[in-house]
């Protein structure tokens, strides 16, 4: 009787997915589900949705409480409501005054009548008949003719609902994939719930009153209470952090039974060096050095990070302890994530140690050594040259991209490496990179004429790492997420610095905001503008995911680069000189637009994100960003943060497409707050962890769920690890766990 209640239709479909979830495994293509061809499986490709076990594991990121049933009679306009219905009418026309297809409906219940609309939704009217009984979800208004719903979320009477009358899951979407759609195929894979492997003990399991693992992902999706969501995602909030406190614990295990060249702090040498800086060091900048020289004394290697506001100061520090490595006789290296910036440490490493160390810099486009204000290896085919004095150490510290990752480069001793915004490199490129460091360490056995006495075993060498980052991270976050890091923070700016004042500019008032930018430029200063885009894309192209949350947009409405560019240079400012900037143009075509803004034979550089580090331009003094809503506040302050560095008062203005609430309270917060750490933290609590420092590597977002706030579930998830870390190989279900998931993220 029940079954054929449910009727033909739902049968079938039942049917279908109890069939296809026994012959399915977690690793089944999603393509196999019902009604996913081709296009759709490109669609869920982009969200990196490849097999039901991706589908399952991509999480809502809200939920629509449609749970409270009410009757006709007792809608009122503005709310949003549930109703239980009958179609008593059902008609899809085209509109000729509109050139719109609507879809009309009237149901009802006992209490009264309620009419329905729909636009470009023809097939509704197939899909419902009248008689069916229908939940209908969605904001009610009313005209002369009564209550109404327009667009309302609809579906038929069942045992369970999907779309209405429940907690219904809201999913991050792309193009080409609908609500709708993502829970038809999450109903689907549900079954496969049961075909999960807990890879959690049980022990932990039943100590934390945790549920299984499939009871978690079946109630994140389809929670019946927020009782069931509740346990569901903390639960999945624990196994996040946990595969984080045992990364952390596994790396601080195994740093310990490594060693590391113990260097000797030259007390005296680094005291003349900073007094014969330029300016004074801040509070923060010397506590962070005086952390970073006590981790060299120590035979166990570093691994710190070194976070820092934009313009506070973090070259000058490492340069500070790469000059007491060299004093120490070794190497020491610093790499960065563009040439722009390798360049721009280049040059300040030459400017504060260029007379008293050899620095070499090595990208693709460049190789040079300079020594006591000599140059060799200003060209290219030189490059030989500049490796030969690397490999043999006679240079002290090489600053350089990705290209030191090369089979050519070769060290002999060294023992620090720093790298700056490492989150920007990619996964293979930081294996890369910690695999020719222990190739060298277990070559320098071999060299004990040169180094003396070795600090052990080659296999047991270590070099001492500092991350570097400009994005201001929350101490309490940074303890959650990078427990095997030790943490210095530089919290103070460099005395002298004027706040740079901050305006949401109306787009009414952008012709004001042009005429404020010449008259800057006739004061001889300089002007950047930042655009989302390099140049506009076809609609379907687009795809924004920030932080497990979408962010849609008019794509016509977007902002590029060239199209700016071509606005400025030929009607806005036509008399003034113009370039633009983006990551597609060669290194030598940046490299030398660049130069031509650094030596001011240019005043407005358009560009894009690429400039948001490494760029040190004292002249400019005004930072325009257009569709600021498009970025985080995190980055936005990185923006900023290439003005503001001289002593002329500088500006920033942001313009936007988006007039919404939620928009405009968080740029206007960002117009009044300075603080990269007290943006930081609004980051976290709007956008989540992922913004704040980029833990999405290689597709996976190793925090999807967990928070800031979640210090309980930190504090479990660092009790497990180390029970865990005490012997690994206990827990074999872990351990392919966690190594499957580490070779997709980074967090050091």
């Amino acid at each position: 009787m029940y079954i054929v209640s449910l009727g033909i239709e739902l049968f079938i479909s039942v049917l279908y997915a109890i069939i296809s979830a026994v012959n399915m495994l977690l690793s089944t293509p999603v393509s196999q589900l019902n009604k996913v061809g081709k296009k759709t499986a490109s669609h869920l490709k982009r969200l990196n949705i490849k097999s039901v076990g991706d589908l399952l594991s991509y999480f809502p990121f809200r939920y629509e409480d449609y749970r409270q049933i009410y009757k006709i009679r007792d809608l009122q306009e503005g709310m949003t409501a549930t109703v239980l219905a009958r179609v008593e009418f059902i008609n899809s026309k085209r509109s000729r005054r509109r050139g719109k297809n609507i879809t009309e409906a009237m149901v009802g219940d006992d209490s009264g009548s309620l009419r329905l609309i729909w636009f470009n939704q023809p097939y509704i009217a197939k899909i419902l008949q009248t008689g069916d009984q229908i939940y209908l979800s969605g904001k009610v208004s009313s005209d002369i003719f009564g209550v109404k719903m327009n667009s309302p979320q609809y579906e038929k009477f069942k045992e369970r609902q999907a779309h209405t009358a429940r907690l219904v899951p809201v999913y991050p979407l792309t193009h080409g994939v609908s609500q709708k759609q993502m829970r038809f195929l999450m109903e689907q894979a549900l079954p496969l719930t049961d075909k999960m492997k807990d890879w959690l003990p049980e022990k932990f399991i039943e100590k934390y009153d945790f549920v299984p693992l499939s009871g978690a992902v079946r109630g994140i999706h389809f929670p019946n209470d927020e009782i069931e969501l509740k346990q569901s995602t903390g639960r999945l909030k624990f196994n996040e952090l946990l595969l984080l406190q045992l990364k952390a614990e596994i790396t601080r295990v195994s740093r310990a039974k490594r060693n590391a060249p113990k260097m000797e702090f030259f007390e005296n040498e680094i005291k003349n060096f900073v007094l014969g800086l330029p300016y004074k060091l801040t509070d923060t900048q010397r506590r962070s050095a005086w952390e970073i020289l006590q981790d060299l004394q120590k035979d166990i290697p570093m691994n710190r990070l070194l976070s820092g506001d934009v313009g506070s100061g973090k070259t000058i520090v490492a340069g500070i302890c790469l000059f007491n490595v060299i004093l120490n006789g070794y190497q020491g290296v610093l790499m960065a994530p563009t040439e722009i910036l390798a360049n721009q440490h280049y040059n300040t490493l030459c400017k504060l140690l260029g007379d008293k160390v050899k620095i070499a810099i090595l990208t693709n486009s460049k190789s040079e050594i300079i020594n006591h204000q000599s140059k060799i290896g200003t060209k290219l085919d030189q490059k030989k040259e500049v490796l030969d004095k690397i490999g043999h150490g006679e240079v002290d510290i090489v600053v350089g991209t990705h290209a030191l990752l090369g089979d050519k480069v070769k060290f002999s001793k060294l023992s620090m490496v720093v790298v700056d915004e490492q989150h920007r490199f990619g996964v293979n490129q930081r294996k890369t990179l910690k695999e020719k460091i222990l190739n060298q360490h277990k070559n320098l056995i071999n060299m004990k004429e040169r180094l003396g006495p070795t600090p052990g075993e080659a296999s047991a060498w270590g070099t001492h790492f500092l991350s570097m980052t400009a994005t201001p991270i929350p101490r309490s976050f940074a303890l959650m997420v990078y427990g095997d890091l030790d943490v210095s923070i530089i919290s103070q700016m460099p005395m002298g610095r004027k706040k740079i004042l901050t305006r949401l500019v109306e787009e009414h008032n952008r012709q004001k905001a042009y005429e404020f930018i010449r008259a800057q430029v006739k004061q001889g200063r300089q002007v950047f503008v930042i655009c989302p885009l390099i140049e506009e894309k076809k609609k379907e192209d687009e795809i924004e995911i920030t932080n497990y949350r979408p962010v849609w947009s008019a794509l016509l409405e977007k902002k590029s680069v060239v199209k700016e560019f071509e606005k400025l240079s030929k009607t806005v400012f036509p008399d003034l000189k113009v370039v633009y900037l983006h990551g597609k143009m060669k290194a030598d075509e940046k490299d030398a637009v660049m130069e031509k803004f650094k030596n001011k034979e240019a005043d407005i550089l358009v560009s894009t994100s690429v400039v948001e580090v490494g760029v040190d331009i004292p002249n400019a003094t005004v930072m325009m960003i257009e569709n600021a809503e498009r970025f985080g506040l995190a980055q936005l302050h990185q923006f900023r943060g290439r003005v503001g560095r001289s002593v002329y008062q500088s500006y920033c203005f942001l313009f936007t497409q988006n007039s919404g609430q939620k928009v405009s309270e968080r740029l206007k917060y960002f117009e009044k707050e300075n603080s990269g750490f007290k943006l930081a933290e609004k980051d976290l609590e709007i956008r989540g962890p992922g913004d704040v420092y980029g833990t999405a590597q290689s597709g996976e977002e190793n925090l999807r769920l967990a928070k800031l706030t979640d210090q309980e579930l930190v504090k479990k998830a660092r009790e497990v690890a180390r029970d865990i870390a005490v012997d690994f190989e206990k827990y074999p279900i872990i351990k392919k766990k966690f190594f499957s998931w580490e070779k997709s993220v980074h967090l050091e």
